[in-house]
């Protein structure tokens, strides 16, 4: 099969540009477009299944828009991932301010990045929810090449 007439399904290598917006407001999160394109693996899961749902199907040389409700893309907001924390858990070098990210160590050891949501005398919350949680999103592809799964 000839990359031309390939099309996405599970498995599929994929080289495109994207674009992903805010559907409420119209502003661009991210893009692609201006710079190198996206190479992905359809059912890796790097990619949240509803965009690569919308993904399977295309060809290259095609073009399209979708709108992505929040729990397609990247789930519903979770108030239980808003947590709260003493002030003086902070090193007293960092500035604290509302919008900045902050890194946590998980109980696996790994990083666990969270961004100040509120900020109290005694008191900062923090929301480990991803940024683009509840939000209902446009995602505007335009595919390169296909090679189908092996």
């Amino acid at each position: 099969m000839s990359e031309a007439a390939a099309v996405i399904g599970p498995g599929s290598r994929v080289r495109l540009h994207f674009e992903l917006g805010l559907l409420d407001e119209g502003a661009v999160v991210d893009s692609t477009f201006a710079g190198e394109p996206a190479e992905l693996c359809v059912g890796d899961g790097n990619l949240p299944s509803g965009f690569e749902a919308c993904l399977v199907g295309l060809a290259c040389g095609d073009e399209a828009r979708f709108e992505i409700p929040p729990e397609q893309a990247f789930g519903a907001h979770n108030p239980s991932n808003l947590q709260r924390f003493r002030r003086e858990q902070f090193g007293s070098d960092l500035l604290l301010e509302e919008g900045l990210v902050v890194s946590f160590a998980d109980p696996a050891g790994g990083e666990l990045a969270g961004v100040v949501a509120e900020l109290g005398p005694q008191f900062v919350v923090v929301d480990f929810n991803h940024p683009l949680a509840g939000r209902a999103l446009w995602f505007r592809v335009a595919v390169l090449a296909v090679e189908p799964a092996n």
